[in-house]
């Protein structure tokens, strides 16, 4: 090959160890809020690999793990992180400071950190010690594992996930009210998941009152648990609660969603897990606060009008006002089946 060209093998490689990367922080996706999911791989000049994933709040970041596990052997390696090194301190001091001192010739970054207190500036460090960098290896993968986190940084509300659980035929209750389970013990397992993934959870009141539900993870453990092994998410409720309702301790809220999301993200809400009622969801669908639509289908059907629907209120009147997004992922879970749609207006975080 001559001086200068590019070899295709090189970005085989990256994009393998950056595969490793995002199933390293996949793993700690429960224990690391507010601070990102981050992976890390180092990769040796002989080509021996070694994993770090972020650790608990005011643990070690990543590429710090990795460094650790790697040693002497990275002197002269390349490290790969899904998300921009820190160059700043908090509750630890900048990731820049480890990874120049362990001797990396090369960093290679899925996607830059929008924090203000980043937002390249990582990036710049490593350049300007001289410390090759490349940006962009596998971003689309990295940016929809991030999708939560990159929003709070550009925005400065939670990630809004909008859970909801149906027929076939778009039945959530039977008219006397009855709802428990139209969804299959696997597809109720994947909901906690999604309550274990976020930071807080929210549903109306009168879900409350008809429901009493306690919200809490039941029937997902993730890789790696948080710390004190909690799982459980902050429970808001909009609207007031009865003091011995289950959901209790819960944050009561109310007034306009938008300023409800402000404040959460303010508080330190990455992702917000929407339940319902029925109400809540088509206030939130209508207002254009959704970021990832999450719908257990079950094969079922109540076979008539009369059965509730996955909104309350008014929907589109004229086809022509129909909302349109675009399907993600259609998943078979046990007998259901998960589809997670996002808005078709609103691009991919990246």
């Amino acid at each position: 090959m001559t001086a200068g060209a590019h070899d295709p093998r090189s970005d085989a490689v990256d994009r393998e160890c950056m595969t490793r990367a995002i199933a390293a922080a996949g793993a700690v996706r429960c224990s690391t809020s507010p601070n990102p999911w981050v992976g890390a791989v180092v990769r040796s000049p002989d080509g021996r690999m070694f994993e770090g994933a972020t650790e608990p709040p005011g643990g070690d970041h990543a590429e710090v793990v990795a460094l650790r596990v790697a040693g002497d052997r990275a002197a002269g390696a390349t490290l790969y992180v899904t998300l921009e090194p820190c160059s700043h301190h908090g509750r630890t001091p900048p990731c820049v400071d480890a990874v120049l001192a362990s001797g990396v010739s090369r960093v290679v970054v899925g996607v830059e950190d929008p924090d203000p207190q980043v937002a390249g500036s990582g990036v710049r460090a490593l350049r300007e010690a001289g410390v090759e960098v490349t940006v962009g290896v596998q971003a689309d993968q990295v940016a929809a594992q991030l999708a939560a986190y990159l929003k709070h940084r550009r925005t400065g509300r939670p990630w809004v996930v909008l859970k909801l659980a149906a027929s076939l035929d778009g039945g959530t209750a039977a008219p006397n009210g009855s709802s428990q389970w139209i969804t299959c013990p696997r597809a109720r397992a994947d909901g906690h998941r999604l309550r274990a993934e976020s930071d807080a959870i929210l549903v109306g009141a009168g879900t409350v009152r008809r429901d009493d539900p306690s919200l809490t993870v039941r029937d997902y453990r993730p890789p790696v648990m948080p710390p004190e092994g909690r799982l459980d998410p902050r429970r808001v409720v909009l609207g007031a609660v009865p003091p011995g309702a289950r959901v209790q301790p819960c944050t009561e809220m109310k007034g306009d969603l938008g300023a409800v999301l402000d404040e959460l993200g303010d508080e330190g809400v990455v992702q917000l897990l929407v339940e319902g009622g029925a109400n809540v969801a088509g206030a939130f669908h209508r207002a254009g606060l959704v970021d990832r639509y999450v719908i257990y289908l079950a094969p079922a059907l109540f076979g008539g009008q009369d059965a509730n629907g996955l909104f309350g209120g008014h929907g589109a009147y004229d086809i022509s006002d129909l909302w349109r997004g675009r399907f993600l992922s259609v998943d078979r879970v046990g007998d259901d089946l998960r589809v997670e749609l996002a808005p078709a207006a609103v691009p991919e975080v990246g």
